[in-house]
């Protein structure tokens, strides 16, 4: 027993393992700043401009918020995951200063590396620096250069920048696609020339200004050089004007940068050098009118609806402006309006009174409507503006004893059932009487819609054809609900196309209905609409929704 107690113990013949596999899981850990390197891909290049104050923050209450590290399979250290590097280096300097075990030794979260690691790692830094300290432009123009890059590689194939912004976007790293377009030529054309005023921080307003002027400028060149100018060419003008600035980043001004080129480049050229700055200037307004991104309107709340929401029809669109040529209609002043919302500036009108004539949202933008005025513009149109001309889309106003001076809108007091039923009957004596029926063929009502068309035998002169008194009055039946049964739908169908559209004939002409009575018609049918949904029978003890 003595024997077998004092004998070797037992030895493991197979081989043994360095180093453990790292976690699979988020897994606290505690590392050393030994283990712990910088993020090779880090896009600060500068200094952090809080760094100081990060490092008083930590010296006196110690890492608050340690950063998350990962490992590349089959690397040796740990690298930051997103963000932390400003973090680490204040700890490195502090280790340093004061030896103290707790700047050596850090508690962090560790997460394992992930399939897609360097591009999300790339698009973590650019987030997480945008949160703490910020990047200069130049510096976010590389960290995207450096994304596509990695994307490229990805995908096996070039990227354009509208999927370069949509991966981004994805990857939580989201920048418009005309910011992209603006880092590209930052790099191209301003880095190599200005280097210590982008990394001092020239903002992207004025990265804008000078990739604007390099464009306008090449224009005005290429458009005025006829002749080769020695070995000049506007690259190597542009670039070696702007690299004379590159001096003082304080004193920096794009100001000074157009006048020295603008200057150089009318001594080389020969011209005058008022006339090439304003046909510059003129030009980069231009492109900035069609590039600038805008910011779309927030959507009234009337069109925001949720998938609970059942759908609701708004107001159609209001038919286009009648030449004046084509009116039979003259504006009377009993047909003017002398009060209320008309009398007011565009400006003045409610926003829900203009909203109420929108059907349905139009896909369009700022940047659409401005080329679109440009081009009108350019060909001497007038550019249509739905802002500007909502409440003037009908120039035609009925008189009346209700004169119509707005086809949709329903003022309140006369949005209840009884003063809708007797502005409905009214235009529909009003219309019987332009056809030439009697006063007695349409008498109000309480019920219905306000009004029953009474029927009366057709005169034997009315049986050769279609007249505008037979096509009212089966217009009128129709929509009061009490149709004839006496007449035949064909002969309904026939009149009806005499009396709203006329025919080609000359001698027609009169049965058409005139343009106020289709106004009045119009006006009918809106408020007959409208006093159907105040009316409607609710559903499941629900209101219906009216259909505005």
């Amino acid at each position: 027993m003595a024997a077998r107690l004092l004998s070797e113990g037992f030895r493991h013949a197979g081989p043994s393992v360095e180093n453990l596999s790292d976690p699979i899981t988020d897994t606290p850990m505690v590392v050393t700043l030994d283990q712990l390197r910088p993020y090779e891909l880090d896009p600060r290049i500068t200094r952090n401009p809080l760094y100081d104050d990060i490092k008083t923050s930590i010296r006196e209450r110690g890492l608050d918020a340690p950063p998350p590290i990962t490992r590349r399979p089959g690397a040796g250290h740990y690298i930051i995951r997103n963000g932390g590097n400003t973090r680490l280096a204040i700890l490195r300097d502090l280790w340093a200063e004061t030896r103290d075990e707790r700047f050596y030794r850090i508690a962090c979260l560790f997460r394992p590396w992930p399939q897609r690691g360097e591009i999300l790692s790339l698009t973590g830094h650019l987030a997480e620096n945008e949160l703490h300290g910020g990047l200069t432009f130049i510096e976010r123009a590389l960290g995207v250069a450096k994304a596509r890059e990695l994307y490229e590689e990805e995908t096996g194939r070039t990227l354009t920048q509208s999927d370069l912004a949509r991966r981004l976007r994805t990857d939580g790293y989201p920048v418009p696609q005309p910011h992209i377009s603006r880092m590209q030529e930052a790099i191209q054309y301003l880095l190599p020339a200005i280097p210590n005023v982008l990394y001092a921080g020239l903002g992207r307003h004025q990265v804008e200004q000078l990739t604007s002027l390099r464009r306008s400028a090449s224009r005005c060149w290429d458009s005025r050089q006829t002749s080769p100018t020695g070995t000049t060419d506007f690259p190597t003008l542009f670039q070696d004007v702007l690299s004379a600035f590159d001096v003082d980043p304080g004193q920096f001004s794009a100001q000074r940068v157009q006048d020295e080129l603008v200057g150089q480049m009318a001594d080389l050229l020969g011209e005058n050098y008022d006339t090439l700055a304003l046909e510059i200037v003129d030009s980069d307004r231009r492109w900035q009118a069609l590039t600038t991104e805008t910011t779309a309107p927030p959507q009234p709340p009337s069109q925001i609806l949720s998938p609970s929401t059942p759908a609701v029809s708004h107001p159609p669109v209001l038919p286009p402006r009648i030449p004046a040529s084509a009116r039979d209609v003259t504006p009377t002043a009993d047909s003017l309006p002398t009060e209320g919302d008309d009398d007011l500036p565009l400006g003045d009108l409610p926003a829900t009174r203009r909203d109420d004539y929108v059907v349905s949202p139009v896909r369009s933008s700022d940047r659409l409507d401005t080329i679109q005025r440009l081009v009108a513009e350019h060909t001497g149109e007038t550019h249509a503006d739905f802002e500007s001309t909502v409440l003037q889309a009908i120039p035609v106003r009925a008189g009346g004893l209700y004169p119509i001076s707005d086809v949709w809108h329903i003022e309140p007091d006369l949005d209840t059932p009884e003063q809708l039923r007797s502005h409905i009957a009214q235009f529909a004596r009003e219309i019987a009487h332009e056809a030439g029926l009697d006063d007695e063929s349409v008498s109000p009502d309480d019920a219905g819609l306000g009004f029953v068309c009474r029927y009366t035998p057709v005169a034997a002169g009315e049986q050769s054809g279609p007249t505008a008194a037979r096509a009212a009055r089966s217009l009128l039946h129709a929509l009061s609900g009490t149709a004839p049964a006496s007449t035949s739908p064909e002969m309904v169908y026939g009149d009806l196309r005499f009396l709203l559209i006329g025919t080609a004939m000359q001698d027609h002409e009169s049965r058409r209905l005139s343009d106020a009575g289709l106004v009045k018609l119009f006006r009918l049918i809106r408020l007959a609409r409208r006093l159907t949904d105040l009316e409607r029978t609710p559903v499941s003890g629900a209101a219906a929704m009216p259909d505005r």
